[in-house]
This record gives structure tokens, sequence and C-alpha cells, in this order.
């Protein structure tokens, strides 16, 4: 039986689901629950060290947690690379070879330009893909590229500027089309309608009562969960451990048994 490459996976109208991990056993209890694919999320590892999302990771420590994800497992790991760890073309291209040699089989580059915040230019934006997309090209096996237009998100751009820089993006040789948070429905729509390569969805706020039906009838090829597990994992640390501490109840947790657990964690593991 042919292995699907993570490539093969990306197909419009067809969605599969990138589970993002925060460890080698959140990744492997994915796996074990039939995930096609793993990826990293920077907020989630943000979270293990104590830091805020945004900016707060390095390069080297991005690449240190992708490997012990890619080692944890054997399904396609995909790393969230927040802008690249740099401003500069060369270096952006850099982490994509550094992503590759650390056995990501992707990673996805937004136009945040860290550590400042806010949207990097227009023309550097462009100019980070495009070097990100040649060193990708240049490797010596496939590799997913995805150009994120984070603007709408973090309110420093319209959807109508997003949609400008998505075509951009898909010129300058990117993969796969991603606008987090694009606001309504109507306006995914109009994220897929922009380009005919796949693009990437997220299932927060509005897009949150979505079925995987739902975008597929969009267009979507990929629905990536980001943070959503990690902040749903720390939702009920905080409910359950609050009302330890500050109720002294303990009947309100309900943890997974050790079999199920422990099930999840061998059958999910690399082989």
């Amino acid at each position: 039986m042919t292995k699907t490459s993570f490539r093969d996976l990306h197909k419009p109208g067809d969605p599969f689901v990138l589970a993002n991990a925060w460890d080698a056993g959140s990744a492997r209890v994915l796996a074990g629950l039939g995930a096609q694919a793993i990826a990293t999320s920077s907020a989630a590892q943000a979270f293990t060290l104590g830091r805020p999302d945004g900016g707060t990771l390095s390069r080297d420590e991005a690449l240190s947690h992708a490997q012990d994800l890619v080692a944890a497992v054997s399904l396609p790991v995909s790393g969230d690379f927040e802008n690249g760890f740099s401003n500069d073309p060369d270096e952006v291209a850099q982490t994509v070879k550094l992503a590759f040699e650390a056995g990501l089989s992707g990673i996805s580059i937004e136009d945040t330009a860290f550590p400042d915040m806010g949207a990097r230019d227009f023309d550097l934006a462009v100019e980070c893909v495009k070097a990100a997309a040649s060193a990708a090209r240049a490797l010596p096996g496939d590799f997913v590229l995805v150009a994120r237009a984070d603007g709408v998100m973090n309110g420093d751009y319209d959807l109508d500027e997003a949609l400008n820089r998505i075509r951009a993006f898909d010129k300058a040789g990117a993969d796969c089309l991603y606008v987090p948070c694009p606001g309504s429905v109507e306006d995914l729509k109009r994220v897929v309608q922009a380009t005919k390569k796949p693009v990437n969805a997220l299932p927060v706020g509005p897009l949150q009562t979505l079925t995987r039906s739902d975008f597929a009838a969009l267009g979507v090829a990929r629905i990536s969960l980001g943070s959503l597990l990690a902040r749903s994992v720390q939702e009920r640390l905080i409910a359950n451990a609050g009302d330890i501490l500050g109720k002294g109840l303990f009947s309100t947790c309900t943890p997974a048994g050790s079999d199920l657990v422990d099930g999840l964690l061998d059958k999910g593991a690399a082989k």
C-alpha cells in the first residue's frame, strides 16, 4: 500500500485535520486517535515553557521541539514557525533548510514582524515567501510551504489586504495559503476563491461551529487546530485546579484511565 505524502493530503474540498501537539505524548495520543498528520503550535510550545504566545520562541527552540515530535510518531509533521524567525529573507530561507533537516514535512510562515509585532511591509512579506519557496524547491525532498496572512487576526489590515497578500504569496511560490480568523463563513469563502492552491482554515471564532463537511463544501483543503487543543487542556487545568485549590473539591476532575492513555501512546508511537 502506497503511503500518502504530506502534500497529497492537501485536497481542496476534502480537507484533512492537521492536529497540533505540544509534546511527544500529545503527538502520540493524537496519532493513536487517527490523526493523519501532526503539527507543532508556537502558542502551545510557548505555554509549555511558561511563556505567552507571540514571538517568544527562538528558532533553535522551535527546531528542537519539532525534532521531538518527528521522533515520536510515524506521521508527517509540519512546523508552526511563526515568521521564519527573522525579517531577513535570507534567514527565512535558512529556516526552511533547517526545518527540512529536522525532519519536518513542511512549515508555515506568517507575515508578522516579530519582535515588534505589527504586519510586515507588503513587499518584504512577499520577498520572505519568495525566498522560503526558493529554498524549499532546492531541497532534496518534498516540503510544503504555507504562507500566512495574519493581519486580519491581529488587527493590522483588513480582509481585502489579506487577499492581496495571499495572491502575491501564491505567485511567490507558496504551496498552501492561510488567513487565520478571516471573520465570517463568507469571508473564508472569499479566501478560498482567491487562489487555486490549497487553503488552510482554523476552526475558531465563527468558524468553530462548522463541521469538516462544511469546510469541505467551502473548498478548504486543510483544517489546522492551532492552539485549540492546547488551550482546551489549559481550560480544564484552570477549572479543575480552581475547584481543588479554591474550593477543596476533587470530584469535578474526570481523568482518563491509565489503560486508555497507555494504549493510545503505544498505538501512536513511531514504528
